[in-house]
């Protein structure tokens, strides 16, 4: 199983399978923590399970899926309260684990702005709060509304149990006209005690903890069962504003503090990363006397214009980052290698475990990631654990990285049994018996089965109802394995031919285990609500290699339209051959972020007949929409495809890409017939000689930002 390899073990195909079973699972932990207030991991748990997402995105950027959990925050809004759209979207936190992820998120921060070391750059840092985040909204001066995180675009009305709050105030003095203050509404150790007392002399519900029982009681329909309840909160940012605060974040918490919200007191303005790793330390050796839960201290940009510059990522805030605590260690004994067969065909080893507590959850699997890991080496030939291969039998040390993904650190070779083998990796796949194969310069052997083999067809059904696919209400992957085994499903395309084919009279769905008339009605719904679908959602639900959710979102806008996708990739199908004499070739390498093993792979896909074939079934059965365009009314450059080249000197690479697209532009990584503008810096060279060829309007950064200032 793959969430036993190391990432830098991971095949491509590996990291592939391995990114679909970390959604799932966090997209249940994320219901299970926002929507339900039960959590069946802990935080440390969950925080590993998004680092080792991270990391393979960091390590395979084109297998990012649509339903990236980079990409998402919280979870949707709960039945039974209103619902509120944040003005500004509630981000989740980037999370850093040790002292070097702190001086790369230092180091990310001045590469993206520009800025050398030598330059001063200032933090703040302040404890993170493990309760519920909170967007409180005042219209001159008054509490108009609070609602929490949701899914960070929609979030829950809980504006009458928000005023129970004591620390939450009613009214605010020098405030502007609007304002939107967040933060995290948390109990006490003390509250939290003496609120089990109470429940249980009750015979009422107790809490596990002081997060769940805050984030509870919070969410209850009955404001008077808040306001039973101790609940505290304190302020540590804002969202839409009328008027700026102040100019930095220390100074514009220090007026929220003077406007009666309470602030951290442990907050802290930094100058370096040395001093920000200090603080933390600090509030580590303090946590256990706060009186009240944190997870880890939260670094941010301390100047506002620079948090403006550096903007947000899908989902995280570019300028803030979360320092988490450090995982615990236990040990424990591997009572059995298992291999799991992937979406593409990977071979994954799980280590099955004799349960052990680790960081407050108890934990039977481990990911072993490949052969190479098992054997004590690297993705690179290079020794780990000092050598020590792994056993079924061994005494392992479990940790959980980031206090979220069980991995394997250690072998206690003195309490090895006698008798012992080294495990022998299997040549052939377990499904179906075909070979499987290790291709040179791939860490990860494959089954060779392709459609034959059993669990490639269900995890590739299972990919294309995922969260950032189909997404289809009803039809998981439970439903899928069903409805699979059963010959029901075979591809994508018989989704949409159920209704037809075993939903006459309901009876055949309806009278099977698990269903009724209702349940099959809804399904049925649910799947005619799916025939219309986004551009990038179909190209992500097919699961093509290399292309995750990120390369799909780009390909879409690159295209507009999937007819002119699907025209472009047939075009470079039948110049397999010669891709270098072929526009559609060029055009899709063209595309910023689309390098050659990720066009091959989309190519090679509609190449195959039968793949194609399946492809041309389900999109029958569809309304594909045509990729969303921003807003770029006035824009000069809307529809132009652009290049970057040579060195910026006002603004960073990233920077400038961002914002021509953020005004319509295609922005493409090389110089082509089809380029419309090139701006070139200092040492522009190859690219700015083939644009004077080609007749293509070339600028300097000046010019450029001259272009597009004001929009």
């Amino acid at each position: 199983m793959t969430e036993t390899i190391p990432v830098n073990a991971l095949s491509a195909a590996q990291a592939r399978e391995e990114l679909a079973r970390l959604a799932r699972e966090i997209a249940q932990a994320n219901a299970d923590y926002h929507g339900k207030d039960s959590p069946q991991i802990s935080d440390a748990a969950f925080d590993a399970l998004k680092l080792r997402n991270a990391e393979i995105e960091a390590r395979f950027p084109a297998l990012k899926r649509a339903d990236s959990p980079t990409d998402q925050v919280g979870a949707p809004v709960a039945e039974g309260f209103g619902k509120i759209t944040h003005a500004l979207r509630m981000l989740s936190l980037g999370n850093a684990f040790s002292t070097e992820d702190v001086e790369d998120f230092d180091t990310s921060i001045r590469k993206y702005l520009g800025i050398d070391a030598a330059t001063p750059l200032a933090y703040t840092a302040e404890p993170k709060i493990d309760g519920l985040s909170l967007s409180l909204r005042y219209e001159n001066g008054q509490l108009v509304q609070a609602a929490t995180r949701g899914d960070g675009e929609v979030g829950e009305n809980v504006t009458d149990n928000a005023r129970t709050i004591a620390d939450i105030p009613q009214q605010l003095q020098g405030a502007p006209e609007i304002l939107e203050v967040r933060g995290e509404v948390y109990m006490a150790h003390a509250d939290f005690a003496a609120l089990n007392a109470r429940q249980e002399v009750l015979g009422g519900k107790t809490f596990a903890n002081p997060r769940n029982a805050a984030a509870g009681s919070l969410r209850q329909l009955d404001a008077e069962i808040t306001r039973a309840r101790p609940l505290r909160f304190f302020a540590y940012g804002w969202g839409a504003l009328s008027a700026p605060l102040a100019d930095t974040q220390n100074a514009a918490l220090q007026r929220l503090g003077a406007m009666g919200f309470a602030i951290n007191p442990l907050t802290q303005r930094c100058q370096n990363p040395a001093e920000l790793v200090a603080h933390y330390q600090q509030i580590e050796q303090r946590r256990a006397t706060l009186g009240y839960d944190i997870d880890g201290v939260v670094y941010k940009v301390d100047d506002l214009a620079l948090q403006t510059r550096l903007g947000f990522r899908s989902s995280t805030p570019r300028w803030a980052i979360a320092h988490k605590f450090p995982a615990e260690l236990a040990w424990t004994r591997l009572e059995a290698i298992d291999i799991q067969v992937g979406r593409t065909g990977a071979l994954s080893p799980v280590a099955r475990l004799a349960p052990v507590t680790v960081g407050g959850v108890v934990v039977s699997n481990a990911t072993l990631h490949n052969e190479d890991y098992i054997a004590g080496r690297d993705a690179r030939g290079g020794t780990i654990r000092d050598g020590k291969d792994i056993r079924p039998g061994d005494l392992v040390q479990v940790y959980r990285a980031g206090d979220v993904i069980p991995k394997i650190a250690d072998v206690d070779l003195s309490k090895r049994p006698e008798g012992t083998q080294p495990y022998r990796f299997p040549s052939q796949c377990p499904e179906c018996g075909s070979a499987a194969i290790r291709e040179e310069g791939d860490a990860v052997r494959r089954c060779s089965g392709g459609m034959i083999c059993p669990a490639q067809a269900v995890e590739k059904l299972k990919h294309f109802v995922s969260r950032a696919a189909f997404d289809i209400e009803g039809l998981g992957a439970k439903q899928v394995e069903q409805f699979y085994r059963d010959t029901w499903l075979s591809e994508p395309a018989d989704i949409f031919t159920l209704k037809a084919r075993f939903g006459q009279g309901l009876q055949q769905l309806k009278n099977r285990e698990g269903w009724g008339e209702k349940s099959a009605n809804n399904l049925f719904q649910a799947i005619d609500e799916k025939r219309n679908i986004p551009f990038h959602r179909l190209l992500f639900s097919l699961g093509i290699r290399h292309v995750g959710e990120a390369a799909s979102a780009l390909i879409a806008r690159h295209y507009g339209t999937w007819d002119a996708f699907v025209a472009a990739m047939d075009q470079a199908a039948a110049a397999l051959d010669h891709p270098a004499d072929c526009p559609a070739w060029q055009d899709l390498l063209s595309i910023d972020g689309v390098g050659a093993v990720m066009a091959q792979s989309l190519v090679m896909a509609f190449a195959q007949p039968t793949e194609r074939a399946s492809i041309a079934r389900l999109v029958a059965h569809l309304q594909v929409a045509e990729a969303p365009r921003p807003q770029t009314d006035g824009s000069p450059v809307a529809g132009k495809t652009v290049v970057f080249t040579g060195t910026l000197e006002k603004m960073t690479r990233a920077e400038a890409k961002a914002r021509a697209e953020s005004l319509g532009a295609k922005v493409a990584g090389s110089v082509s017939a089809k380029t419309d503008l090139l701006v070139a810096g200092p040492g522009a060279g190859s690219k700015a000689k083939k644009a004077a060829e080609l007749g293509i309007e070339t600028i300097d950064e000046d010019a450029w930002l001259r272009l597009v200032q004001g929009l």
